[in-house]
């Protein structure tokens, strides 16, 4: 990877308090690197143990609902049109124990939704927030200012990324305007899709030495997902990963990361 263009350096200004307790977001540079179905098998595994409430951030494009096969009554749109409390939404998936906050695919609400808008469903999501031991946000892919403001209301930003050169530029860049919104924010990697274990930690250097040249941190690895052909079979089921294939590898790296956040 060559890096890009060294940019301003990170605040050193101390950041505010996160604003959804128990927050882990789950975000990537660009679409395609398995962002989503990761969301959902860490927040199923999470769920083994404790109550998980899952959110559909990726407003517009959401599609949580699609992978599990669900159909909820209500989802977010209706939260964001003011037709329901947020807490009204919420659809429960007992196969997996997680709850869901579902967006709506194609929803022009929701694609279009104002930032201020987006500020006031934090505040209520974070409320929400308290009765679970977990919420796992899945972030929209790239970097617009909405994936930002429900990124920097984590406590844990999980930046999910590929060895392809297009995903490490973007996770960079991910990375950067994130460093640039927030002093030390606990940023982590995730390698997906990785041809084994080495692979994972060298794509994980590559990204590693970029952010310490040109921003001056050093996002730690929380886990390699490896690639593994019981995940796309899962999606084209719409069914969980840990339910069909429990003791498959990418089942198993997925749990070791739980087993960290927990």
């Amino acid at each position: 990877m060559t890096p890009p263009a060294p940019g301003s350096a990170p605040s050193p200004s101390t950041p505010p308090a996160p604003a959804i307790p128990r927050a882990v977001a789950v975000a990537s540079g660009k679409g395609g690197v398995g962002k989503t179905w990761f969301s959902l098998t860490l927040a199923h595994a999470l769920a083994e143990s404790a109550p998980t409430l899952l959110f559909d951030g990726d407003l517009g494009l959401a599609n949580i609902d699609v992978q599990l096969g669900l159909a909820p009554d209500h989802d977010l749109s209706d939260a964001v049109d003011g037709q329901r409390d947020l807490a009204q939404v919420i659809t429960r998936h007992p196969p997996t124990g997680i709850h869901i906050i579902a967006g709506r695919a194609g929803s022009t609400a929701l694609a279009t939704v104002n930032t201020r808008r987006v500020t006031a469903l934090v505040g209520r999501l974070g409320q929400l927030a308290g009765d679970y031991a977990h919420t796992v946000l899945d972030l929209g892919a790239g970097v617009d200012n909405n994936v930002r403001t429900l990124a920097s209301q984590a406590g844990m930003i999980i930046v999910v990324l590929t060895d392809e050169p297009t995903s490490l530029t973007d996770a960079y860049a991910f990375i950067k305007l994130t460093a640039l919104r927030a002093s030390r924010p606990d940023l982590r990697i995730v390698v997906n899709q990785a041809r084994g274990r080495d692979q994972g930690e060298r794509t994980h250097q590559t990204l590693a030495r970029a952010c310490q040249d040109f921003l001056k941190i050093s996002p730690p690895l929380l886990g390699i997902v490896r690639h593994d052909p019981h995940v796309p079979a899962a999606i084209r089921a719409q069914a969980p990963l840990l339910t069909r294939s429990p003791h498959c590898d990418a089942a198993q790296d997925v749990r070791a990361i739980a087993a960290q956040i927990i």
